[in-house]
């Protein structure tokens, strides 16, 4: 069996860099304050309270568009919106699609807007004394339309930004996209056509703009047409642009494409935002690992944090694995995933970081069901046991409890649905993936051993 080499601080430095990770009155249109959501495993981690960033800021600014009539304005930030002057005026707002009338109601010197925060294709018409005086068809064809994403998450910027571009060419706008400077630096070489901007960045002019995340309450139908537990993390963002929900997959392009591992390696990660979504079985990792490194490969381990927890809870990186964890920069990871030949993770961002990069994934899930995540052949999960209660309709998920088990929490069924998710059912999977990819790491690193005893 050939030698499976572990990385020395060298060797890390060299393959990682040294780079720090970057960090009138108004008719209501429904929340205007903050909310809050985190499905994704390497959620910024907030070092005090005080310093947590919101998920989501509403904002939509002073209406931007000219009627042509005197004192009238309208526009589609944060849902449709018409100002009016003092008189005698009514708003009506058609969606044309249904062919529904959504508001028809009298105004006077107020500004109007929509209830419902997603797209619609909406029509804007205006009366005055009983007569139209203006109508508007939403026409997004080369209009600035911003879409707005929440900061301090990965892996469901990931899951919704194939949408973003799907949106784009069906309406040939010009799009602007806003979120954190460290997930623009990932996403934006792939996306050529699409203008970045920071998080509360708000161009100039802009005609539409659109929000989007997964909104709790989860029966919020302001902001999300739909209950996301139900369609699922992604696709939650077609629903909110009105595109096909159909299977989308990120591009996530590597900087450097130097192999700079000689050896074949295999990616994994751990670590995860709450105990729910780790892999609570004793014997899983240790074993996992140990089978990898059997079958002729490095294993090295790309999570943030090698320790992160809790309470009485604290999860540490799975023995065998190197250490490959740390603050960096995400596309260096990126980097490294792109030689890689597969990933073994969870429910969680750097499984979508490398469904992004192209290479196959074993992802191990059992409070999720697989509708939640990007479709993947290697799903791993135990229908035996007691699975699937952040999809389910009658809880909801307390994103301050990090032992959250909606059904089991106290007893001795708490996280049975991946405490029953074997190590030999993923090694199981691992190995029908490298039989699926032809992948035979023992004949590599005999065959490159040989030459290079022949040099």
């Amino acid at each position: 069996m050939p030698e499976v080499k572990s990385a020395d601080a060298a060797e890390l430095a060299s393959i990682m860099g040294q780079a720090a990770a970057a960090s009138g009155s108004t008719i209501k249109s429904g929340k205007t304050g903050d909310a809050a959501a985190d499905n994704d495993g390497e959620a910024a981690k907030a070092a005090a309270p005080a310093a947590a960033k919101p998920y989501m800021r509403f904002y939509a600014g002073p209406v931007t568009q000219d009627s042509g009539q005197p004192g009238i304005r309208f526009d589609f930030n944060y849902g449709a919106r018409v100002e009016v002057p003092a008189g005698d005026y009514r708003v009506r707002f058609l969606d044309r699609e249904a062919c529904l009338t959504l508001y028809d109601a009298a105004a006077s010197g107020v500004l109007v807007t929509s209830s419902k925060k997603y797209f619609i294709d909406f029509r804007i018409e205006v009366y005055e004394k009983g007569k139209l005086i203006f109508a508007h068809d939403l026409d997004l064809q080369g209009k600035k339309v911003l879409l707005k994403f929440p900061v301090g998450i990965l892996g469901d910027i990931l899951a919704w930004f194939p949408y973003a571009e799907i949106f784009r060419k069906k309406h040939k706008c010009e799009l602007y996209c806003a979120m954190a400077e460290d997930m623009i630096e990932i996403i934006k070489p792939g996306y050529p056509e699409i203008n970045f901007v920071q998080a509360e960045e708000r161009p100039e002019g802009l005609y539409a703009s659109y929000y989007m995340g997964i909104f709790f309450p989860c029966d919020d139908r302001e902001h999300q047409p739909m209950d996301w537990r139900v369609i699922g993390l992604h696709q939650n963002a077609a629903m909110i642009l009105g595109v096909d929900p159909g299977e989308k997959r990120i591009r996530l392009l590597p900087k450097n494409k130097t192999r700079r591992i000689k050896e074949p390696y295999v990616c994994i990660a751990a670590q995860a935002s709450s105990q729910a979504k780790y892999w609570n079985n004793g014997r899983g990792w240790l074993n996992v690992v140990k089978h990898l490194k059997e079958r002729g490969y490095r294993v090295l381990c790309i999570d943030r944090e090698n320790n992160y927890g809790m309470g009485s809870r604290y999860n540490i990186i799975p023995y065998g694995a190197e250490d490959f964890t740390g603050r960096r920069p995400l596309q260096e990871r990126i980097d490294l995933l792109h030689h890689a030949d597969f990933f073994v993770g969870l429910s969680s961002g750097l499984s979508w970081v490398a469904n992004g990069v192209g290479i196959p994934v074993v992802l191990i899930s059992g409070f999720t069901l697989p509708v939640n995540e990007f479709a993947t052949p290697y799903r791993v999960i135990s229908y035996h046991v007691c699975n699937g209660c952040w999809n389910d309709t009658r809880v909801v998920f307390d994103h301050k409890d990090f032992e959250w088990c909606p059904r089991h929490k106290g007893t001795d069924r708490q996280f049975e649905c991946s405490r029953y998710i074997t190590p030999e059912a993923v090694n199981k999977v691992i190995d029908r993936l490298m039989a699926d990819y032809k992948l035979k790491p023992q004949k590599q690193a005999v065959n490159k051993k040989k030459i290079k005893g022949e040099q």
